[in-house]
């Protein structure tokens, strides 16, 4: 090999580190921001999963003819922090909603809502 030709190559070598430089300044925050929307929808599966969870164990304590209170309170156990939860029959029929917001910064927040129904139990087995 040349002298010319080892030259060239260092020249090539130096010139290369800068590209990887600014390569990484660019792709580092594409991952740091990327990385952060996993876990915000990580964080907003799980609430809704939490909303499902509450919804069904209110409906089930309607159900059974619990006072509201405890209704109210069985599903709050189990809802996530500042969950709006509503308790209504319809005839036979108990429903319980619960609406919550995701976790994290306002300009992503989602309204997550689910509703359980379940079927009052003095209802079961009753002959009209």
């Amino acid at each position: 090999m040349g002298s010319s030709e080892a030259r060239a190559r260092e020249g090539s070598a130096a010139r290369d580190r800068g590209f990887v430089t600014a390569e990484a300044a660019v792709v580092l925050p594409v991952l740091v921001a990327f990385t952060m929307a996993l876990v915000w929808a990580l964080l907003a599966a799980a609430a809704l999963i939490q909303c499902v969870d509450a919804a069904r164990a209110g409906a089930r304590a309607a159900a059974r003819q619990e006072p509201p209170g405890t209704v109210t309170e069985t599903a709050r156990q189990a809802a996530p922090s500042g969950a709006r939860i509503s308790v209504r029959r319809e005839g036979d029929l108990v429903h319980v909603r619960v609406q919550a917001e995701t976790p994290g910064p306002d300009a992503l927040a989602l309204d997550l809502t689910q509703e359980a129904t379940a079927l009052a139990e003095e209802t079961v087995g009753a002959v009209r």
